[in-house]
C-alpha cells in the first residue's frame, strides 16, 4: 500500500521524503490556507523533491471553472493530480480533463455509487473520507470494501485513496482490505512507528550492553 501525507506542511514531507518511505501527498485549500503561503508556490515546491502525486484541489463548483482550473494547476508540473469534488458538475469535469490525459482525483466520496460513478468516469484515484463516516456513527472502511468489491468485479482502473485517517487502526484496516493509497496527517505518520515493546526491548538491549561492557 502507497502511503501519502495529507497536509501542506513542506517541512513534515520532506521529513517523510528523506525516509523514504513517502509515496505521494494530498493537500486541499483548508491544508494550504493552514500554512499562510501561495498555493502555487507550495505545489511547485512540492514537486521539486517528491517523487510521486501532488494532489491540489479546485475551488469552483461548475464544470467549466474546474476544467479551467483543473488546466492551470496541471501545467504546474507533471506530478500534479487535480482534486476535484464528487458532484454533477465535478463528474463532467473529470471526464474532460481525463480525455486531455490530466488524472483526477476525485474527493469528497462518502457512498460506493457515487465510488462508481467516479470510475466510470474516468478518475485515476476515489477518495472515500473514512473519518467523517466515522464522525456521523458509520462504520468509515465499510465503503472502502464494498468500493474494493465493484472495482474489482467491473476490473476499473481507478486507484482507491483512503483519506480522512484519524489513527493507526485506520490505516492498517486500510492495508488488510488491500486500499491502493492511505493518505494521513503527519502525526498519524509518525505513531506507525511506535510500539510499547519495541522501547523496552530497546532499553532492555543497550542496559545489557552497558553491563557487558563493565564487565
Amino acid at each position: 500500500m502507497k502511503i501519502f501525507l495529507d497536509t501542506a506542511n513542506v517541512k513534515e514531507i520532506r521529513e517523510a521524503h528523506e525516509l523514504g518511505l513517502l509515496d505521494g501527498v494530498t493537500t486541499n485549500p483548508s491544508l494550504v490556507s493552514k500554512e499562510g503561503h501561495d498555493f502555487h508556490e507550495v505545489l511547485r515546491e512540492l514537486c521539486s523533491f517528491v517523487n510521486g502525486p501532488v494532489n491540489a484541489e479546485v475551488l469552483s463548483v461548475d464544470g467549466n471553472g474546474m476544467v479551467s482550473e483543473g488546466r492551470t494547476l496541471s501545467k504546474i508540473h507533471k506530478n500534479i493530480v487535480v482534486k476535484i469534488p464528487l458532484i454533477k458538475e465535478g463528474l463532467k469535469a473529470v471526464k474532460i480533463l481525463r480525455g486531455e490525459g490530466i488524472r483526477v482525483n476525485v474527493t469528497l466520496c462518502f457512498s460506493p455509487t457515487q465510488a462508481l460513478l467516479a470510475a466510470k468516469a474516468g478518475a485515476s484515484y476515489i477518495s472515500p473520507f473514512i473519518g467523517r463516516l466515522d464522525d456521523v456513527s458509520e462504520v468509515g472502511m465499510d465503503i472502502v470494501r464494498d468500493i474494493k468489491t465493484i472495482y474489482s468485479n467491473y476490473g476499473f482502473k481507478t486507484e482507491i485513496l483512503v483519506a480522512s485517517i484519524r489513527h493507526p487502526l485506520h490505516v492498517l484496516e486500510a492495508a488488510k482490505i488491500g486500499a491502493d493509497i492511505a493518505t494521513m496527517p503527519f502525526e498519524v505518520f509518525n505513531k506507525l512507528f511506535n510500539h510499547p515493546l519495541t522501547d523496552i526491548g530497546l532499553a532492555r538491549f543497550l542496559s545489557d550492553w552497558e553491563k557487558l561492557k563493565k564487565k
